[in-house]
Protein backbone atom coordinates (compact mmCIF):
# COMPACT_ATOMS: atom_id res chain seq x y z
CA UNK A 1 0.00 0.00 0.00
CA UNK A 2 2.77 2.48 0.95
CA UNK A 3 4.90 2.62 -2.18
CA UNK A 4 5.53 6.35 -1.62
CA UNK A 5 7.24 7.43 1.58
CA UNK A 6 5.80 10.51 3.22
CA UNK A 7 7.05 13.20 5.60
CA UNK A 8 4.39 13.26 8.31
CA UNK A 9 3.97 15.75 11.13
CA UNK A 10 2.26 14.11 14.12
CA UNK A 11 1.06 16.27 17.01
CA UNK A 12 0.71 14.77 20.47
CA UNK A 13 3.31 12.21 19.43
CA UNK A 14 4.84 11.55 22.84
CA UNK A 15 1.94 9.57 24.30
CA UNK A 16 -1.29 7.72 23.64
CA UNK A 17 -2.83 7.81 20.19
CA UNK A 18 -0.16 10.10 18.71
CA UNK A 19 2.64 7.86 19.90
CA UNK A 20 1.02 4.77 18.36
CA UNK A 21 0.49 6.61 15.08
CA UNK A 22 4.08 7.87 14.97
CA UNK A 23 5.49 4.42 15.76
CA UNK A 24 3.39 2.75 13.07
CA UNK A 25 4.40 5.30 10.44
CA UNK A 26 8.09 4.83 11.31
CA UNK A 27 7.75 1.07 10.96
CA UNK A 28 6.41 1.67 7.45
CA UNK A 29 9.46 3.73 6.54
CA UNK A 30 7.95 7.21 6.60
CA UNK A 31 9.78 10.25 7.98
CA UNK A 32 7.99 11.42 11.12
CA UNK A 33 8.26 14.79 12.86
CA UNK A 34 6.83 14.27 16.33
CA UNK A 35 5.44 17.31 18.12
CA UNK A 36 5.08 17.33 21.89
CA UNK A 37 4.64 19.84 24.68
CA UNK A 38 7.62 18.11 26.36
CA UNK A 39 10.21 16.55 24.07
CA UNK A 40 11.95 14.91 27.03
CA UNK A 41 9.31 12.20 26.65
CA UNK A 42 11.05 11.10 23.44
CA UNK A 43 13.64 8.94 25.14
CA UNK A 44 15.10 7.05 22.15
CA UNK A 45 16.84 8.17 18.99
CA UNK A 46 15.19 6.59 15.96
CA UNK A 47 15.95 6.65 12.26
CA UNK A 48 13.66 8.94 10.26
CA UNK A 49 12.34 10.59 13.43
CA UNK A 50 12.74 14.20 14.53
CA UNK A 51 11.03 15.98 17.38
CA UNK A 52 9.87 19.52 17.93
CA UNK A 53 8.53 21.07 21.11
CA UNK A 54 5.32 23.08 20.74
CA UNK A 55 2.86 24.10 23.44
CA UNK A 56 -0.52 24.47 21.76
CA UNK A 57 -1.90 26.32 24.78
CA UNK A 58 0.34 29.32 23.98
CA UNK A 59 -1.37 30.66 20.87
CA UNK A 60 0.65 33.87 20.68
CA UNK A 61 3.88 31.87 20.22
CA UNK A 62 2.56 29.48 17.58
CA UNK A 63 2.92 31.55 14.37
CA UNK A 64 6.67 32.06 14.85
CA UNK A 65 7.23 28.46 15.96
CA UNK A 66 5.31 27.13 12.97
CA UNK A 67 7.41 29.29 10.62
CA UNK A 68 10.52 27.70 12.12
CA UNK A 69 8.94 24.27 11.68
CA UNK A 70 8.27 24.94 8.00
CA UNK A 71 11.81 26.20 7.40
CA UNK A 72 13.33 23.16 9.10
CA UNK A 73 11.05 20.56 7.47
CA UNK A 74 9.91 21.90 4.08
CA UNK A 75 9.09 18.36 2.86
CA UNK A 76 6.09 17.89 5.17
CA UNK A 77 3.26 16.52 3.02
CA UNK A 78 0.93 15.11 5.68
CA UNK A 79 -0.21 16.18 9.15
CA UNK A 80 -1.93 14.05 11.78
CA UNK A 81 -3.55 16.16 14.51
CA UNK A 82 -3.52 13.92 17.59
CA UNK A 83 -2.94 16.46 20.37
CA UNK A 84 -5.92 17.12 22.62
CA UNK A 85 -7.18 17.23 26.17
CA UNK A 86 -10.24 16.03 28.01
CA UNK A 87 -12.18 17.82 30.72
CA UNK A 88 -15.74 17.07 31.71
CA UNK A 89 -18.29 18.59 34.05
CA UNK A 90 -21.41 20.72 34.05
CA UNK A 91 -21.01 24.15 32.50
CA UNK A 92 -21.08 25.85 35.91
CA UNK A 93 -18.13 23.76 37.03
CA UNK A 94 -15.89 25.33 34.37
CA UNK A 95 -14.02 28.55 34.99
CA UNK A 96 -13.78 30.99 32.10
CA UNK A 97 -10.08 30.19 31.70
CA UNK A 98 -10.82 26.44 31.59
CA UNK A 99 -13.35 26.97 28.79
CA UNK A 100 -10.78 28.97 26.84
CA UNK A 101 -8.01 26.41 27.44
CA UNK A 102 -10.08 23.45 26.27
CA UNK A 103 -11.20 25.21 23.10
CA UNK A 104 -7.62 26.37 22.44
CA UNK A 105 -6.06 22.91 22.66
CA UNK A 106 -8.84 20.95 20.95
CA UNK A 107 -9.72 23.40 18.20
CA UNK A 108 -8.10 26.85 17.85
CA UNK A 109 -4.47 25.70 17.87
CA UNK A 110 -5.29 23.10 15.20
CA UNK A 111 -6.87 25.79 13.04
CA UNK A 112 -3.68 27.88 13.49
CA UNK A 113 -1.44 25.01 12.42
CA UNK A 114 -3.66 24.17 9.44
CA UNK A 115 -3.75 27.81 8.36
CA UNK A 116 0.03 28.06 8.43
CA UNK A 117 0.78 24.79 6.64
CA UNK A 118 -1.99 24.82 4.03
CA UNK A 119 -0.32 27.05 1.39
CA UNK A 120 2.75 24.80 1.32
CA UNK A 121 0.66 21.63 1.29
CA UNK A 122 -1.28 22.89 -1.73
CA UNK A 123 1.98 23.04 -3.67
CA UNK A 124 2.72 19.34 -3.06
CA UNK A 125 1.88 16.62 -5.56
CA UNK A 126 -0.26 15.09 -2.80
CA UNK A 127 -0.91 15.98 0.82
CA UNK A 128 -3.14 14.97 3.70
CA UNK A 129 -4.60 16.64 6.77
CA UNK A 130 -5.90 13.98 9.17
CA UNK A 131 -7.68 15.11 12.33
CA UNK A 132 -8.35 12.86 15.32
CA UNK A 133 -11.78 13.93 16.49
CA UNK A 134 -14.08 12.06 18.87
CA UNK A 135 -17.46 10.42 19.17
CA UNK A 136 -18.21 13.58 21.17
CA UNK A 137 -18.35 15.39 17.80
CA UNK A 138 -21.39 13.33 16.82
CA UNK A 139 -23.74 13.82 19.77
CA UNK A 140 -23.81 16.13 22.76
CA UNK A 141 -23.69 14.44 26.16
CA UNK A 142 -24.30 15.42 29.77
CA UNK A 143 -21.20 16.83 31.51
CA UNK A 144 -19.64 17.29 28.07
CA UNK A 145 -20.88 20.73 26.96
CA UNK A 146 -17.42 22.28 26.48
CA UNK A 147 -15.61 19.12 25.36
CA UNK A 148 -18.35 18.32 22.83
CA UNK A 149 -18.31 21.93 21.63
CA UNK A 150 -14.57 21.70 20.95
CA UNK A 151 -15.00 18.49 18.96
CA UNK A 152 -18.11 19.74 17.12
CA UNK A 153 -16.05 22.80 16.14
CA UNK A 154 -13.30 20.57 14.79
CA UNK A 155 -15.81 18.53 12.81
CA UNK A 156 -17.38 21.59 11.22
CA UNK A 157 -13.92 22.95 10.48
CA UNK A 158 -12.83 19.80 8.66
CA UNK A 159 -16.04 19.61 6.65
CA UNK A 160 -15.64 23.21 5.47
CA UNK A 161 -11.91 22.81 4.88
CA UNK A 162 -12.57 19.73 2.76
CA UNK A 163 -14.78 21.87 0.52
CA UNK A 164 -12.16 24.63 0.37
CA UNK A 165 -9.48 22.13 -0.68
CA UNK A 166 -11.62 20.27 -3.19
CA UNK A 167 -9.86 21.78 -6.22
CA UNK A 168 -6.38 21.14 -4.83
CA UNK A 169 -4.52 17.93 -4.07
CA UNK A 170 -5.00 18.35 -0.31
CA UNK A 171 -7.17 15.64 1.23
CA UNK A 172 -8.92 16.33 4.55
CA UNK A 173 -10.08 13.48 6.79
CA UNK A 174 -11.64 13.33 10.25
CA UNK A 175 -11.42 10.17 12.40
CA UNK A 176 -13.88 10.00 15.32
CA UNK A 177 -12.99 7.30 17.85
CA UNK A 178 -15.02 6.18 20.81
CA UNK A 179 -13.21 5.41 24.07
CA UNK A 180 -9.57 4.54 23.43
CA UNK A 181 -7.43 2.62 25.91
CA UNK A 182 -4.90 5.33 26.88
CA UNK A 183 -3.91 7.45 29.87
CA UNK A 184 -6.61 9.94 28.77
CA UNK A 185 -8.91 8.66 31.51
CA UNK A 186 -6.41 8.81 34.38
CA UNK A 187 -7.46 12.33 35.41
CA UNK A 188 -11.17 11.79 34.75
CA UNK A 189 -13.87 10.37 37.02
CA UNK A 190 -14.93 7.73 34.50
CA UNK A 191 -13.27 5.14 32.29
CA UNK A 192 -14.23 2.39 29.86
CA UNK A 193 -15.10 -1.08 31.14
CA UNK A 194 -12.35 -3.64 31.63
CA UNK A 195 -13.33 -6.08 28.88
CA UNK A 196 -11.28 -5.77 25.70
CA UNK A 197 -14.50 -5.21 23.75
CA UNK A 198 -15.11 -1.98 25.72
CA UNK A 199 -12.28 0.02 24.17
CA UNK A 200 -10.53 0.87 20.94
CA UNK A 201 -6.74 0.45 20.99
CA UNK A 202 -4.34 3.24 19.96
CA UNK A 203 -3.05 0.79 17.35
CA UNK A 204 -6.53 0.75 15.79
CA UNK A 205 -6.23 4.49 15.22
CA UNK A 206 -2.71 4.03 13.85
CA UNK A 207 -3.94 1.44 11.35
CA UNK A 208 -6.78 3.75 10.32
CA UNK A 209 -4.38 6.66 9.70
CA UNK A 210 -2.19 4.36 7.58
CA UNK A 211 -5.23 3.29 5.58
CA UNK A 212 -6.14 6.93 4.87
CA UNK A 213 -2.59 7.88 3.88
CA UNK A 214 -2.25 4.84 1.65
CA UNK A 215 -5.60 5.15 -0.09
CA UNK A 216 -5.83 5.92 -3.79
CA UNK A 217 -4.94 9.56 -4.35
CA UNK A 218 -8.03 10.23 -6.45
CA UNK A 219 -10.28 9.39 -3.50
CA UNK A 220 -10.97 11.34 -0.31
CA UNK A 221 -12.05 9.61 2.89
CA UNK A 222 -14.04 12.41 4.49
CA UNK A 223 -14.87 10.90 7.86
CA UNK A 224 -14.48 7.62 9.74
CA UNK A 225 -16.24 6.71 12.99
CA UNK A 226 -14.72 3.99 15.19
CA UNK A 227 -16.55 2.43 18.14
CA UNK A 228 -15.85 -0.32 20.66
CA UNK A 229 -17.87 -3.47 20.08
CA UNK A 230 -19.55 -3.05 23.48
CA UNK A 231 -19.67 0.43 25.01
CA UNK A 232 -19.38 0.28 28.81
CA UNK A 233 -18.67 3.35 30.97
CA UNK A 234 -17.44 2.78 34.51
CA UNK A 235 -17.50 5.61 37.06
CA UNK A 236 -14.68 5.78 39.58
CA UNK A 237 -15.34 5.99 43.30
CA UNK A 238 -14.90 9.51 44.58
Amino acid sequence: MHTVKRTVLVTGASSGIGRAIARNLLLQGHHVIGVSRDCRKFTRQMDNFNSMQLDFSRLNELPQQIRELQQTYPDIDAVVFSAGMGQFGSLEEFSYSQIEALMTINFTSQAFLSRALLPGLKRKAKSDLIFIGSEAALKGSRKGAIYCASKFALRGFTQALREECSKSKVRVCLINPGMVKTAFFEQLNFEPGEDESNTILPEDLADTVSYVLGSRLQMVIDEINLSPLNKVVKFKKQ
